[in-house]
């Protein structure tokens, strides 16, 4: 099998890297605008190098779309007439019409589309979705979710990012989704810069706290931050009426307990959401190939992504307007947005 692999950034290279390990991968061809930084993994992993377009017409066997995301619709729409079944990093494209043309031309094509939701593939997070879904929590009560970055971003990342609510949090939409098997219902979100300027030069937040109740009443509450000192921080608690369970409170990436007799964390401090979630990274570039050879199905098809970008567009109007705001009612993307 050959693999081609779009963007050789951190993301990009970490996924021509496992790839290049897979038995069942027998080339990997790496296609990037500077080739330079092609030519440079290639030569690492013993693949070979060129631009996008040279990538893509070597004719894969599929690819790996790991591009900033303002190159993401055009390359897709690209792959799907090529006929080439697809891994894009979340999101499909940062606005709502671009991600449901790509949707619409792939299931006209009868193409695969995986996307990078690695939380769904993280055993931790499994185990809780396990949990919920064989009823050993009982009644689901409430859901808190915390995405904390360890540092916040370069000026050049957010001015493409899409914002905190699109490029953060659209996996922790995505997660509740996931998790409880149960659509958003209405958003209510909050968000302001408390302490990097860069942020609200494109109107951004670094800093956000979101309230969502899903389609029946389940309140998920969410908080976020550009900024930890301690570390990445990323957890989650769900609580029910027979039990109750947390992801992530193995690390010193977490708050600091104030008694003094508190267990101390097992692990370390995380840096980034790579050291945190390399293991559930690998296994979904891993499972790209399963799915083409019919071992599982697709983890995260790609209307998940549609479904979670249209809360954080709702996220956004619902800052903006200081109000409520019902995910359904969002259909298009709110006037002055990108």
């Amino acid at each position: 099998m050959r693999i081609a692999v779009l963007g050789t950034g951190r993301l990009g290279s970490f996924r021509a890297r496992i790839l290049s390990g897979l038995s069942e991968v027998d080339e990997v061809i790496l296609g990037n605008r500077t080739v330079e930084c092609a030519e440079k993994v290639a030569e690492e992993i013993g693949g070979t190098a060129g631009t996008i377009d040279e990538a893509i017409d070597t004719r894969p066997d599929a690819v790996f779309v790991s591009l900033a995301t303002e190159l993401h619709a055009g390359v897709l729409h690209r792959c799907i007439d090529a006929g080439l079944p697809i891994f894009c990093e979340k999101p499909i494209a940062l606005n709502l019409p671009e991600t449901a043309e790509v949707i619409e031309h792939a299931n006209e094509a009868g193409n695969l589309i995986q996307v990078a939701f690695q939380r769904r593939l993280d055993p931790d997070y499994r185990q809780a979705y396990e949990a919920v879904r064989d009823g050993t929590l009982g009644t689901l009560y409430s859901v808190r979710i915390t995405a904390h970055d360890a540092e916040p971003a370069p000026e050049e990342f957010i001015a493409s990012s899409g914002g905190t609510y699109r490029d953060l949090h659209i996996h922790d939409f995505d997660l509740a989704r996931w998790l409880t098997g149960m659509n958003v219902e209405e958003v209510y979100a909050v968000g302001s810069v408390r302490g990097f300027d860069r942020y609200a030069k494109y109107d951004d937040v670094d800093n956000a706290a979101i309230l969502m109740n899903m389609s029946d009443g389940l309140p998920v509450i969410i908080t976020g931050t550009r900024h930890n000192p301690r570390g990445h921080d990323f957890r989650m608690e769900v609580f029910g009426s027979e039990d109750s369970l947390s992801v992530g409170q193995d690390s010193l990436s977490q708050p600091r307990p104030v008694e003094p007799d508190a267990p101390s964390p097992n692990k370390g401090p995380y840096g980034d959401f790579m050291e945190r979630f390399g293991e559930c990274l690998r296994q979904e570039t891993m499972a790209l190939i399963e799915v083409m050879k019919g071992e599982r199905e697709n983890p995260s098809p790609p209307d998940t992504a549609m479904e979670a970008l249209r809360v954080a567009v709702a996220c956004e109007v619902s800052r903006k307007e200081g109000r409520p705001v019902r995910v359904a009612d969002i259909e298009d993307e709110p006037s002055g947005s990108s």
